[in-house]
């Protein structure tokens, strides 16, 4: 017994400063950027730029090692607002993060939603990109010159499919560029879908003239051919796309989108600091650079009160907007 106690204690000594790193290692531990059940909703239907960047932000996450099984599901609905009337319900809970962009803004307006980006915790803007102008690879139009002229001709009897609702990116950007061509917004026959995924079908299809979405979620069948891409929305050229600006084929004007990300409602400080520090972390990593380029998304981050003053000048400025044109 004399033998037996001292290996004992030994051994229960070993134990103590062992067993705490053995369970903390791989185990998602609620230390650094670690949010054990953390989950990414998608406002829209898979394919989607919201999908994609959702997807994307997990793979990298996880692959940087920032976070284990993060979850990313789809709850598409009104152009994202029953995505946020579900966020805005589930206060107080820190391990939800709601991937979303200005498309939310616009839909907010346009479906008259009670519940608002206002009500939501801001944790990051983290990315911009160009919107693109494409038609399937058997249309008629060779051009962004020879779709205008048409377009001009019979406002009406050329649908522009969008990937978000009335007011979101992908309607403004027609509408922008239906303005500068000396055609009534009004006149405009724009046929909303809840994400791009489900436009590039009506797209294929010909069942639109020509699809307005963003260049990530199209980069794919443009190369492949299957999509003829006729401009770019924003002010500059994309590097790898042959394609000419909005100004370059000429008409007057330029249009760019952005997404971020927020978090339900009653979150404590810690709570959204730990939400924020993941997501710098993130925007930091070589995973999340690589992307931006791969993706042709630039680099927009901003956090926090920042995003949260951001947010509520674009809802001015997408109500100006609408105004403005007239809708």
């Amino acid at each position: 017994m004399r033998f037996r106690t001292p290996l004992a204690l030994l051994g229960a000594a070993l134990l103590v400063l062992v067993g705490p790193p053995l369970l903390s290692v791989g185990s998602g531990g609620d230390t650094g950027t670690q949010i054990p059940g953390l989950r990414f909703m998608v406002p829209n239907t898979p394919g989607g730029g919201y999908d994609i960047t959702a997807r994307t932000m997990a793979k990298n996450a996880e692959d940087a090692e920032l976070n284990h099984n993060i979850e990313v599901f789809n709850l598409p609905g009104a152009g994202g607002t029953v995505g946020l009337a579900r966020a805005v319900s589930e206060h107080g809970n820190g391990k939800l993060a709601v991937s979303m962009g200005l498309g939310v803004v616009g839909a907010v307006r346009t479906n008259n939603s009670h519940e608002t980006l206002a009500d939501t915790t801001p944790i990051a803007r983290i990315s911009e990109e160009t919107d693109i102008v494409v038609v399937g690879k058997d249309s008629p139009y060779k051009t962004l010159d020879q779709l205008v002229t048409a377009w001009k001709k019979d406002p009406a009897k050329l649908p522009v499919g969008g990937g978000s609702s009335p007011g979101g990116p992908d309607h403004l950007a027609p509408m922008l560029m239906a303005r500068a061509a000396g055609i009534a917004p009004k006149t405009v026959n724009y046929v909303p879908f809840d994400g791009g995924g489900e436009l590039l079908a009506s797209i294929l299809g010909n069942k639109v003239a020509f699809g307005v979405s963003g260049l990530g979620e199209y980069r794919d069948q443009i190369g492949a051919g299957e999509l003829r891409l006729l401009a770019v929305t924003g002010p500059e050229r994309t590097p790898g796309m042959d394609a000419p600006t909005l100004r370059e084929a000429g008409l007057d004007t330029d249009f760019t989108n952005w997404r971020g990300v927020v978090a339900p409602p009653g979150l404590s400080d810690a709570e959204r600091d730990k939400l924020i520090a993941f997501f710098e972390e993130l925007h930091a990593s070589p995973q999340w650079k690589d992307s931006l380029k791969k993706n042709g998304w630039d680099d927009a981050f901003l956090t926090g009160e920042k995003f949260g003053d951001f947010l509520a000048a674009e809802d001015k400025r997408v109500e100006s907007v609408l105004k403005e044109l007239g809708l």
